[in-house]
């Protein structure tokens, strides 16, 4: 029976005819993209000054940060969400926890101090703990699966507010280790036990919707630097050269992710490990695209210490590994052996088009133009 307001938090069915995301859910896609944008705009700072390597390693660790906490959220919900009050406050205090960590990104990727970040995110994380035991007390079969969660993620977070105490040389090689113990309580809990109710469907959406909200956070942070370089340059040509091919890559994205349906993906716990872990690569890259074409834009207005090779890296790079996450998380069983190999031969061609800078965001451009037309001819020769 209902207590004040609230309902039992059993499983929900894994086969549940049309499933979709709750409004909720969006809002909470929503409050991730905010800390996602200012990842990619501190990542756009640091390459400006020519720390690529540094500001690749801090931006990884802190996206880990974001991507790990949707994703725990997301497999949850797809398994228990109620919807009751409860599940919703529990929820808007995961969000307040993002804000935390978005606050703290320019701290951690700028001035190594990731104290905030860490606050931000253990308060998302130790939240969460909140709702897996709910789910412990209110279902019987997953009760010790929802409590190795719980259990886990609890020891995790503890440690992740003692490594606070550490030296910064010190907590640079202990932040690794963390971010295994991490993702190693998922497999602890539901190997031991055994996997909570997946619905397919939503999961696949769930990873869809955020793919294309990071994509549009990217158009609207390149259309950003693009019009602010046109008040300051006199290359208007090279410029909208630059916002085309970019335009071009950002779509030609998008159409590559929903290629093929991805549900058929995630039947066991360990294709769900490798499509969940694996997306890591395929949001991470979509959220440094915008990054490296605002380094491209302010680039042309000769306003970077970086190497023509480097600039054309910060858009090759993220695009290159995009594409061949996808390909290799969803879309490879679906091609033959040629039109697989025609994948990862264009993949190629973005990553060798950093040796040629001039021509690297064209060559990039019409790549992934090729990628797409390659997988539009394998799903029309299948039709027939």
């Amino acid at each position: 029976m209902p207590t004040i307001g609230l309902r039992r938090m059993v499983p929900r069915d894994p086969d549940q005819r049309h499933r979709a995301a709750s409004p909720l859910e969006l809002l909470f896609d929503l409050v991730f993209v905010v800390a996602v944008g200012f990842a990619a705009t501190n990542l756009h700072e640091i390459e400006l000054e020519g720390h690529v390597t540094s500001a690749v390693l801090a931006y990884g660790l802190v996206f880990f940060s974001i991507w790990w906490a949707w994703m725990n959220f997301t497999w949850f919900a797809t398994s228990f969400d109620t919807d009751d009050w409860l599940y919703r406050v529990m929820t808007f205090v995961q969000m307040a926890g993002v804000l935390v960590l978005a606050a703290g990104v320019h701290a951690a990727m700028v001035e190594n101090d990731f104290t905030i970040g860490v606050i931000g995110y253990v308060v998302m994380r130790l939240a969460l703990v909140g709702q897996w035991i709910r789910a412990a007390a209110s279902s019987t079969r997953y009760r010790r699966t929802a409590t190795l969660h719980a259990v886990g993620i609890t020891v995790v977070q503890v440690l992740w507010v003692v490594s606070l105490a550490l030296p910064d040389d010190v907590w640079s090689y202990a932040a690794p280790f963390l971010v295994l113990a991490e993702l190693s309580v998922p497999i602890w809990a539901q190997t031991s036990t055994g996997t909570a109710p997946w619905h397919t469907r939503h999961l696949a959406e769930r990873f869809s919707l955020f793919t294309l909200i990071v994509l549009g956070e990217g158009l609207v942070a390149s259309a950003g630097a693009v019009i602010d370089a046109l008040a300051h340059t006199e290359h208007l040509g090279a410029l909208l050269a630059l916002a085309g091919c970019g335009l071009v890559i950002t779509v030609g994205m998008w159409w590559i992710y929903f290629s093929r349906e991805q549900h058929a993906h995630i039947r066991s716990l360990p294709t769900a490990l490798v499509f969940g872990y694996g997306h890591y690569f395929v949001f991470a890259a979509a959220g440094a695209l915008p990054a490296g074409i605002e380094v491209a834009v302010s680039a042309d207005a000769g306003h970077v210490a970086l190497s023509s090779a480097s600039v054309a890296a910060t858009v090759a790079v993220p695009v290159a590994v995009f594409v061949l996450s996808i390909w290799a998380l969803a879309i490879r069983p679906s091609l033959s052996a040629r039109a697989n190999a025609v994948v990862v031969v264009l993949v190629l061609v973005v990553l060798a088009s950093i040796a040629v800078p001039a021509v690297s965001l064209p060559t990039t451009a019409l790549a992934v133009v090729a990628v797409v037309v390659t997988l539009e001819v394998a799903s029309a020769q299948t039709e027939t």
